[in-house]
């Protein structure tokens, strides 16, 4: 047991996050563990996902890629095989493999919820390794000492079985007498009709993913019309699944993007594009997303701007003493801070960035580790998710239900979903009025109305899922390699082509035989037609 433990604590080390208790409330004494080892391991495994798919390099660098934010080397495609190490080795060594020991013990113990909730996890981290990997090992991996070289499978074939996995998981889910897990579930407090809709919704997911694949096109368009028949997907708030930062800095579990940058040194720069193209499409959710260390930065430590002082994705340049200067992460979702101060020089023409309400005087600062409260999150399917999902599906292959309706909701949903976090502790910000929120989805709707082709339509559909998605730069990731859009900014610099894939951990390559060679930026993932 005390192995165990010392395993689950050494998740929180990766981004020195060691404050477990904080994240957990399960047994505080390793020599006298009071509960079973299924109610340690679940958590370890959740805690693992989190860190190591939302706060780690792998979301990191595909937030740069989509020009979410920007960093050099990462904006300018500079990968080499130890970029994903670290997250590559840990989803192996951590999370899927107290996986596979909470599926054997929950099986062997009738603890079939634990098992049902662990093989939805499990189909999750293989799909994201497949999406940005391609091939992975599947079906030889975290088998311990028995084999320790286990063979690449073809990312078509996981995504095919995990299929098979996800439905496994449901029946897992409804077997009667339930015993749930309780706290020690950090998801859903042991809620089975909600692992039930996140599964369905990680399925939709999938299928969405795939749609491009000639053979199984006429599937695709079947299951995910059964799936919205049957009612059982991610619809509203309050069923999203999400992984949740704490607020603590020592021990520390705040948001990996709230540590790096609330000190005195910062990893980011935000990406110059992005912030210019919501202040210009006059989106609300500039003053959440991104917070104004001062009133006058511009791009590239100049002076003489509004604030929003950042850098076009691919800058070669080197980095000035401008930490106090440039932009930051606001409140959402790294659980920082709301701007609320009057930005120079705005149109007078914008109906919602206004300077209405904002301080006066302007009381900018240069954030410091109190500011905010690194509570945020890591959406991992939600209820806006679902809707801009189907949105895409319906102007795509004709499934069922409007696209329009699906666009609406989606966009509602995040704002909301907005408001929700901001009642969360720590996380002070305005809420978005309901009358503010409707005029704003109203105006995307005229525009959507306007648009004239299913062409068009998805373009609005998908820059929509795009903007909602920061904080999941791995979601927009894949939806751009699927669809193209949004259109982003050529690099200034680019040392290496637009990456179709991630590389491979040079760990794994130079210790497993069996390993293909090394990924190249070049070559789509099976998905990707």
């Amino acid at each position: 047991m005390k192995k165990i433990i010392n395993c689950f604590l050494l998740i929180f080390s990766i981004l020195t996050m060691s404050g477990c208790d904080r994240f957990l409330d399960v047994n505080t004494d390793p020599n006298n563990p009071s509960q079973p080892v299924l109610e340690l391991l679940l958590p370890a495994t959740q805690v693992s996902l989190g860190v190591n798919i939302g706060g780690g390099t792998l979301n990191r660098v595909a937030t740069v890629v989509m020009q979410h934010a920007t960093i050099g080397g990462f904006s300018r495609f500079d990968y080499t095989g130890s970029t994903f190490q670290t997250n590559w080795n840990n989803l192996y060594a951590q999370a899927l493999n107290d996986i596979e020991i909470i599926i054997k013990n929950g099986t062997e113990t009738k603890s079939f919820g634990y098992v049902g909730m662990a093989k939805i996890e499990k189909a999750y981290i293989y799909s994201i390794m497949v999406d940005l990997w391609g091939d992975v090992p599947y079906t030889e991996a975290v088998q311990g000492e028995p084999n320790l070289t286990p063979k690449f499978d073809k990312g078509e074939d996981v995504y095919k079985d995990l299929f098979r996995l996800i439905d496994e998981g449901i029946a897992d889910l409804n077997r009667n007498p339930y015993i749930s897990p309780g706290t020690a579930d950090l998801f859903y407090r042991g809620d089975r009709a909600l692992w039930v809709r996140a599964a369905n919704t990680l399925k939709l997911k999938l299928l969405n993913q795939i749609r491009l694949v000639p053979s199984e096109r006429e599937r695709v368009i079947r299951d995910i019309n059964a799936l919205i028949a049957a009612n059982q997907l991610i619809t509203t708030g309050t069923q999203d699944w999400v992984f949740r930062f704490g607020t603590t800095e020592t021990p520390q579990n705040r948001h990996p993007n709230h540590i790096s940058e609330y000190r005195a040194t910062k990893d980011f720069y935000m990406d110059q594009g992005f912030m210019e193209s919501l202040l210009n499409a006059d989106d609300l959710r500039l003053r959440y997303y991104i917070y104004r260390q001062n009133a006058n930065a511009g791009v590239n430590f100049t002076t003489t701007g509004n604030g929003y002082g950042g850098r076009f994705t691919g800058d070669p340049t080197g980095i000035p003493a401008d930490n106090a200067q440039r932009s930051t992460f606001g409140i959402y979702p790294y659980g920082g801070l709301y701007d609320n101060n009057p930005i120079r020089n705005l149109p007078t023409t914008l109906q919602f960035l206004t300077n209405t309400g904002t301080n006066t005087p302007a009381a900018h600062r240069i954030v410091g580790t109190s500011d905010g409260s690194g509570a945020g999150i890591f959406p991992i399917a939600t209820s806006y998710m679902t809707n801009f999902i189907l949105a895409e599906t319906a102007l795509t292959l004709g499934t069922s239900g409007e696209a329009r309706t699906y666009l609406q909701n989606g966009i509602t949903q995040h704002l909301q979903a907005i408001n929700t976090f901001l009642t969360s502790p720590g996380n002070l910000g305005p809420q978005i009025p309901q009358a503010t929120s409707t005029a704003f989805v109203n105006r995307i709707l005229t525009q959507y109305d306007a648009a004239t082709t299913p062409a068009a339509r998805l373009n609005i559909v998908m820059n929509q899922k795009y903007i909602a998605m920061y904080g999941n730069g791995i979601e927009s990731y894949n939806d751009y390699r699927r669809t193209g859009i949004p259109t982003l900014m050529t690099p200034i610099a680019p040392v290496n082509p637009f990456p179709l894939r991630f590389l491979y951990s040079l760990r794994e390559l130079t210790t497993n035989p069996n390993a293909p060679a090394q990924n190249n930026f070049v070559t789509p993932v099976f998905w990707d037609l």
